[in-house]
């Protein structure tokens, strides 16, 4: 389909009209031709008023809508921290079975209970947003200033890698396993994970 002369725009005129403007044969500035060229100017500003507005309203429907699905992702990505006490006071289940280990007399329940323990915190680590492949490179990435308990953090983390790493060659006392508990335990409380 061929465009007509009336929905083409003349360039040329507008030029034209600026021309005869300023350097026209006049010797004064011709009132009505400035009063042509400003009402063309006013239709096109009007034209692109309209397009920017239209363009801008689409983008804040769209963004708004980006905006929700981020926010249900984000909520079921992070929504709830770890399984947290009910309101009469209960413990968290994980928790217990934790501390029932370290309050045992056997040595290989308490090496169990540490890294119970260390299994739990990488998890709330996880679910407080902080990346990396093992507790230690989540622990580096944490801000001091988020993390009052963060030397608690990584002290305890610290006895969970010579479990691992010395396995029963690593003498765990019953003394050492429940300051590394309770060490776990400072860090579960300020997050509310217990």
């Amino acid at each position: 389909m061929q465009p007509t002369q009336a929905n083409q725009i003349n360039v040329e005129y507008f030029f034209r009209l600026l021309y005869d403007l300023l350097f026209g044969t006049h010797s004064a500035l011709d009132y009505t031709s400035l009063q042509a060229w400003f009402a063309h100017l006013w239709l096109w500003i009007i034209v692109i008023g309209y397009v920017l507005a239209l363009g801008g309203l689409f983008m804040i429907v769209y963004l708004t809508m980006r905006l929700f699905e981020l926010r249900a992702r984000e909520e079921e990505h992070y929504g709830t921290l770890l399984i947290a006490p009910d309101a009469q006071g209960g413990i968290n289940p994980r928790w217990q079975r934790i501390v029932s280990l370290a309050e045992s007399s056997n040595s290989s329940e308490w090496r169990e209970a540490v890294i119970e323990a260390d299994i739990m915190l990488d998890d709330m680590l996880t679910k407080q947003g902080y990346t990396g492949d093992s507790v230690g490179e989540k622990l580096k990435n944490v801000e001091p200033a988020d993390f009052d308990t963060l030397q608690n953090a990584w002290e305890a983390h610290k006895v969970r890698n010579q479990i691992a790493h010395d396995g029963s060659t690593f003498e765990l006392s019953q003394t050492i396993a429940r300051r590394t508990i309770a060490q776990y335990e400072s860090v579960f409380h300020e997050f509310k994970a217990i």
